[in-house]
């Protein structure tokens, strides 16, 4: 197969770059975040998540967060349109999204059973059941969803996960009515040849254009990794812009591939992304400052000591 002409970006630093921070950033911070990333081009944003504040405190402002970015949508020109996403692990925070007036939720489950033990505490099997009344609630009012599987090329625990048992929860998550399917490298642990043989696999159980690469670059292999992916055909990118996030198995260790280094690449091979790289780099930037650590996008870095 050949690279693809456009890629879409889906920016997960509000979310999950942000619910890693261990100091409150407050809701004008987010706000101000997320209408920075859409000034430079990004069309889908996730933006909140609604699980419980004692799971993830960072994540308590998710009404307000939704509910301002609902009211930015309906005062907007429809043809220029974001995509505001927020996670909903299960029927309350969908309910609750519903009621912000939130679009598109997310989902997510585990290719690894130890994983989904330990982050979930139920099998696999019993998370996707667990999601079977999510997706009718959310398909039934004319929301998209959007299916993530964790621990796609390694897990913490079962170290290698084989490509089949991925395919098969992509499969489910598809079946079950999943627009799209985000293959998550939760620990960073894969390399070019993995990625490959991982979508390999996945494909004959769901179409390329329905998956999504979500690469986290604890091993700095994310970027050749999202190379290898795009080669076959993969157009849908998840990324994190300066790379907020980090890697809870991995101490110190960067998580999230940033944005900026995303688009630099995708620039490099022709293929259109709609992102003003100038304008993405000052807003990695300006949110590194405003929490008080290093920028995690090496081509911010490089952009910024020109500007």
């Amino acid at each position: 197969m050949h690279f693809p002409d456009k890629a879409r970006i889906v920016e997960v630093g509000a979310r999950d770059g942000l619910q890693n921070e261990s100091m409150p950033v407050d809701t004008a911070t987010k706000l101000a975040l997320i209408r920075k990333l859409s000034e430079s081009g990004l069309r889908h944003i996730e933006a909140a998540s609604f699980v419980s504040p004692k799971w993830v405190p960072q994540m308590a402002d998710h009404r307000e967060i939704m509910l301002a970015l609902s009211e930015s949508v309906a005062a907007t020109d429809t043809t220029s349109v974001i995509t505001y996403s927020a996670l909903t692990p299960n029927l309350k925070g969908l309910e609750a999204a519903l009621e912000c007036g939130v679009r598109e939720v997310a989902v997510f489950g585990a290719a690894s059973e130890s994983f989904s033990q330990r982050n979930i505490n139920c099998s696999i099997a019993e998370s996707l059941a667990r999601f079977a009344p999510v997706m009718e609630r959310a398909l039934d009012a004319g929301v998209r969803v959007r299916g993530y599987v964790s621990c796609v090329m390694g897990c913490p625990y079962e170290g290698d996960i084989s490509p089949l048992q991925v395919a098969a929860v992509a499969r489910e998550l598809r079946d079950m009515g999943c627009y799209e399917v985000s293959l998550g490298d939760t620990i960073g642990t894969g390399t070019p040849f993995k990625a490959k043989r991982l979508l390999e696999a996945v494909t004959r159980a769901v179409p390329v254009a329905h998956l999504a690469a979500h690469f986290h670059d604890t091993y700095g292999q994310a970027l050749t990794n999202l190379y290898a992916v795009m080669e076959e055909g993969v157009a849908v990118i998840d990324s994190s812009v300066a790379g907020l996030g980090g890697c809870p198995y991995a101490k110190g260790a960067s998580g999230n591939v940033a944005t900026e280094d995303v688009v630099y690449l995708l620039e490099g091979l022709g293929i259109d992304s709609g992102v003003d790289l100038a304008q993405l780099a000052r807003t990695g930037d300006w949110i590194s400052r405003q929490l008080g650590r290093a920028n995690g996008s090496k081509v911010g870095q490089a952009l910024m000591a020109k500007y």
